[in-house]
């Protein structure tokens, strides 16, 4: 049986899960070595500059997602990561068509703030993130300018964190650089896409 912790926000609410995924580094390198991994580039300022992560996008058939500018279509599934989205299904009860994959190379690589608000998305998005690798500071603020200060999570390998609606209307979230992190994280998102291609 794993501790859960509830974590309740001013307009949100998370569910952090520790230990979720049992066989997280055999999983890591699973998708480490078996995954299409992009870098895109990122239009900011009239100037070109790659995303300071790899990505990689998967899902069910005729899926794609509109994230750094770029139109992506979903790869098939792979069985591990099938499974996976299976296990969360059954365990709480919601429906995922894709998983959007952050592969952060070492303390250098980073997200900036951002809420997964896209409307693909929907108007209340769940997202379950489950972290493998190397441990990172999650940071979450609040869209109100009035109540910044951010909060922080230590997203360990294995875990998971389920943010539930309205989080992403009313809060953002990051994942900072960290140059003493030498050790590489893969992210995986679950989402559910409500729009489809083909």
């Amino acid at each position: 049986m794993f501790a859960e912790q509830r974590i309740k926000l001013n307009g949100g609410e998370l569910i952090y899960r520790p230990n979720y995924v049992s066989d997280d580094e055999h999983l890591f390198q699973q998708l480490q070595s078996q995954l299409n991994w992009q870098q895109p580039e990122l239009q900011l300022f009239g100037r070109r500059h790659k995303t300071p992560r790899l990505v990689a996008f998967v899902g069910d058939s005729g899926v794609a997602y509109q994230y750094t500018g770029h139109l992506h279509t979903a790869a098939p599934w792979p069985k591990s990561l099938d499974n996976l989205r299976d296990q969360l299904g059954r365990d709480y009860g919601f429906e995922f068509n894709c998983a959007l994959l952050n592969y952060y190379r070492n303390g250098d690589d980073s997200m900036g703030y951002h809420s997964d608000d896209e409307a693909e998305l929907g108007s209340a998005p769940v997202v379950a993130s489950i972290s493998l690798g190397g441990a990172r500071d999650f940071l979450l603020r609040s869209k109100n300018t009035e109540q910044r200060d951010p909060q922080k999570i230590m997203l360990e390998s294995g875990s998971l964190l389920l943010m539930l609606p309205p989080t992403q209307r009313f809060w953002q979230h990051a994942l900072p650089k960290r140059k003493r992190q030498d050790r590489p994280r893969i992210n995986l998102t679950f989402r559910q896409i409500l729009t489809t291609i083909g």
